[in-house]
């Protein structure tokens, strides 16, 4: 009698930053109800993403959702406060930065990461334009890294959803205009496919009422020598 042979489970082992409320703690609930140990890493819980120092204590794990994130909720740049600049910055980029700086020595290879990231690093957002800031610095940051990731067998993606029903989020104007809402569950669904993918350097568009999709990015028109001929690629800091 042959017998059934059963995929390894993964992640066996999981850490999710922001993890008391929306995307993460549906993260932490999906991992841990599939049976994953989780780590759930939070500022009220007395973790701070943006400090390198606290990264220093976390170890391995087989998957690594780094999710933090906060809002300004200031449209009018004059009256963005430093200390309100300073924190995004913390929250939305130190956090994965600090993460993945970590992660990269301590993370066995087979092992995954994946960002939060947002429609708003895909697109423009005026409503926060620090926000929007940080969220393409992340998905850059993603696609950029990965390549010396690869190198060291992890994987790291990105997931970019669009509006969230999350404290963040005032659901009231998205109600009154029928504009649907995703639900912090289908996020971390997103999330935890992209770090089952196989795929690396790429960002996951999550929207209400359609599959997770990879985001297509444009190529950038290349340079052209004296002779008006495409020159070939560029050294490595560019591909």
């Amino acid at each position: 009698m042959r017998m059934r042979q059963y995929a390894p489970m993964f992640p066996r082992t999981a850490l999710v930053t922001g993890s008391a409320s929306g995307i993460g703690a549906a993260l932490v609930d999906l991992l841990r109800g599939e049976g994953a140990e989780v780590q759930d890493l939070d500022l009220a819980g007395g973790f701070d993403v943006s400090d390198p120092n606290a990264w220093e204590a976390v170890g391995p794990v087989e998957l690594a959702c780094l999710n933090a994130g906060v809002l300004t909720g200031e449209n009018d740049m004059t009256r963005l406060t430093i200390d309100a600049y300073r924190r995004i910055l913390g929250a939305n980029v130190d956090g994965v930065v600090f993460g993945v700086r970590r992660l990269a020595t301590v993370m066995e290879r087979g092992s995954s990461i994946v960002a939060t990231a947002s429609l708003a690093g895909l697109v423009s957002a005026p409503g926060d334009p620090i926000y929007t800031l940080t969220k393409h610095a992340v998905i850059g940051f993603v696609r950029s890294v990965a390549p010396q990731l690869a190198e060291r067998g992890i994987r790291i993606n990105a997931v970019a959803p669009g509006f969230v029903e999350t404290p963040m989020v005032d659901p009231k104007p998205f109600v009154d205009a029928g504009f649907p809402l995703l639900q912090p569950g289908a996020v971390a669904e997103a999330a935890i496919a992209a770090g089952r993918s196989s795929e690396t350097g790429q960002a996951w568009v999550v929207q209400p009422g359609r599959e997770p999709v990879q985001f297509s990015f444009p190529r950038v028109p290349g340079p052209r020598d004296a002779s008006g001929a495409s020159v070939g690629a560029p050294p490595r800091f560019f591909s």
